[in-house]
């Protein structure tokens, strides 16, 4: 059996439910045909995916390895279709148009209610993609207007000829998560050297993340234990102290994680908005740094950082 997206979107599901009744009742299919397509498919891999407990399912190790990689190729099938759609029903109506492309951003949202307000009656299509060079290859191709793209440091995006860049940040700090009650949480800058023993998370689907974390720690003399999956599943393990994870600056307080700075900031970004030529970006770039001056303020240690940089960012408008 060759598998298919509709059986990773199945594993996605179980993992996501914990139960195979209520993974069966979400992707609308019967509970035996489902324990029967996830026989099949850990036959095909030779392995059990999932421990069946009483309270529900669980991702063996290979499990949440096979998942970290299958959400990506889910949501970009998903992201696939509803851009066609969008490309369809922009194409029936014949208006204004604005087809954005993003890498996961906390600014997203609040960028998109700020270009609705500010381009009444254009029709804004959104594709998020873990993948920058993806996201330029299609602004390059024709099927996106602009994208707003992080480019790794030490790990430099090729921008394709011909496309305009407006540098929104030029260095975005990459701060840490962690569980509340592990011992830097006390801490309200934390050193590389305090999380040497932490297993890492990192998404190796990320263009330049895994690569600039190994030079970062290869820099500072360290080897920590590495995993691979998605921010989600990322998400879960830091959570529960299985891991430690990079993450935006910008990310919200949460009462079962703690976000930290890293001392010196040896982890950053380039935060660019790329467009097609010719593109006027006045009203997308303004409303994208409107966006992120609101998500920075709301994220007090990020607020603070930019405060002590003098970045223009720091100010509320």
């Amino acid at each position: 059996m060759e598998l298919e997206v509709r059986h990773l979107r199945a594993l996605c599901a179980i993992a996501d439910t914990g139960s195979l009744h209520r993974a069966a009742r979400t992707l609308g299919v019967s509970q035996p045909s489902l324990t029967t397509q996830l026989r099949r498919i850990e036959k095909a891999l030779g392995a059990e995916l999932f421990s069946r407990e009483r309270t529900g399912c669980r991702p063996t190790l290979l499990g949440r390895a096979v998942i970290g990689r299958a959400r990506p190729l889910v949501d970009g099938m998903s992201a696939l279709v509803t851009d066609a759609r969008a490309e369809a029903d922009a194409a029936r109506a014949g208006g204004p148009r604005l087809r954005i492309g993003c890498t996961a951003s906390r600014v997203i949202g609040g960028w998109l209610r700020r270009l609705r307000t500010r381009l009444p009656g254009t029709d804004i299509s959104l594709r998020v993609d873990v993948s920058a060079r993806a996201l330029l290859g299609a602004v390059d191709a024709g099927r996106l207007d602009v994208a707003f793209v992080h480019e790794v440091e030490g790990c430099p995006l090729p921008v394709p000829e011909g496309l305009e860049q407006r540098v929104l940040l030029e260095r975005e700090p990459q701060f840490v998560s962690m569980a509340r009650d592990h011992p830097a949480a006390a801490l309200p800058v934390v050193d590389l050297a305090d999380l040497a023993g932490d297993r890492w998370m990192v998404d190796p689907t990320v263009d330049g993340e895994w690569d600039g974390l190994r030079r970062v720690f290869g820099a500072a003399g360290l080897a920590p234990t590495v995993l691979h999956g998605d921010y989600l599943t990322a998400a879960s393990l830091v959570v529960l102290g299985e891991a430690v994870a990079p993450c935006q600056p910008t990310s919200g307080p949460r009462d079962d994680m703690a976000i930290r700075p890293l001392r010196d900031d040896p982890l950053a970004v380039r935060l660019l908005l790329v467009a097609r030529p010719g593109t006027d970006t006045t009203a997308v770039y303004g409303e994208l740094e409107a966006a992120y001056r609101e998500a920075a303020r709301r994220a007090d240690d990020y607020h603070a950082w930019l405060l002590r940089h003098r970045s223009p960012l720091a100010h509320y408008s």
